[in-house]
């Protein structure tokens, strides 16, 4: 039987955009529930080394920062349930959304911090061999291909980091990017050409993933048969139309990421991308009482940091939007 929660103020996901917003909301006694999401921490838990959040003068990894957020926001207050919502209705008052598990969620207000997901190529090659050398995460998958050659496809600050872990890993890493420059950060591209454990090849782009799905033919003298996954990739040079072959064992897609907005198309604006729209400079989206907080909203920066700060805009917001519904029903009476 599925259970009932209501809040003042209800925070939809767990990254750094939500644990802040719902600090916030805590020590404003909203008595806010956070609602864990299908990656509880958001991208952070799946990131090693972060030099650039504010505050340690040391690396720090990724999931021990977003534990310690999680700690704090359940510390002052914050009710933390796990459960991913699959539904929402913004139409009614209170909002009334729907988890996975069956239990219901209404609130007065609302924040958004369901962050993004990783974006992939849509090829069929790419979807035939995902698990078996195509993935998209260095630091999941990174350890399986130890003493192996690997390539990263994309030009941004993901593709660049995750290059640069996997030569803790990898005998060799090849960067394919579709364009004649990086799009990263300065000191990533330094520690990139610097790395000589990386190749680039730029103007390239994948064409296809090549390798082994079915476990091959035997091997000579009865061997055992090739086990399945990725053994090369096919290419394309986009200014000659060149097409080449490369021997790699496995393949990870950094292109960046989609907002994970899917329950609300329909009900808020968005662009077309899916990002929510708000406000320029506040996270007020296009229904009174919804707010949007950190990538779901952010195409732009897309950084632990700024996504903390958008979530501490978020929940002054709802502050400011239940004191208003309270004052409006109290004089109604």
């Amino acid at each position: 039987m599925s259970t009932i929660h209501h809040t003042k103020a209800l925070v939809v996901g767990s990254g750094p955009a939500g644990c802040t917003a719902a600090i916030y909301a805590a020590r404003a006694n909203l008595k806010p529930i956070m609602v864990r999401g299908l990656q509880p921490g958001g991208q952070l838990t799946i990131t090693t080394d972060v030099e650039n959040y504010p505050g340690f003068a040391e690396t720090i990894q990724g999931p021990w920062l977003m534990e310690q957020m999680e700690g704090q926001a359940k510390n002052v207050g914050t009710v933390i349930i796990e459960d991913t919502i699959t539904d929402a209705d913004l139409s009614v008052r209170p909002f009334r959304l729907t988890g996975d598990s069956g239990d219901i969620y209404t609130c007065d207000a609302l924040i958004i911090s369901t962050g993004a997901s990783a974006r992939w190529l849509g090829l069929a090659s790419e979807e035939a061999f995902m698990g078996m050398g195509v993935s998209a995460c260095a630091t999941c998958d990174g350890f399986f291909y130890r003493g192996k050659e690997v390539a990263v496809i994309g030009g941004g600050n993901t593709a660049v980091e995750e290059a640069l872990y996997l030569t803790n890993h990898a005998t060799k890493v090849t960067l394919i990017h579709r364009r004649g420059e990086l799009r990263s950060e300065k000191i990533l591209q330094t520690r990139l050409f610097n790395n000589d454990k990386i190749e680039v090849l730029w103007d390239t782009v994948l064409e296809e993933v090549l390798g082994n799905q079915a476990g091959g033919a035997a091997l000579p003298l009865g061997g055992n048969l090739t086990p399945p996954g990725v053994t090369g990739l096919r290419l394309k040079n986009v200014k000659t139309n060149k097409e080449s072959t490369i021997n790699v064992d496995g393949v990870f897609i950094a292109i960046g990421h989609s907002p994970n907005t899917d329950i609300f198309k329909g009900q808020l604006d968005m662009d077309t991308g899916g990002y929510i729209i708000t406000k320029p400079g506040t996270p007020l989206t296009s229904i009174p009482g919804v707010f949007a907080s950190g990538d779901v909203q952010d195409h732009t920066y897309q950084q632990a940091v700024t996504a903390a700060g958008t979530g501490c805009m978020a929940a002054f917001d709802a502050e400011r939007f239940i004191a208003e519904l309270e004052s409006k029903a109290d004089a109604a009476e």
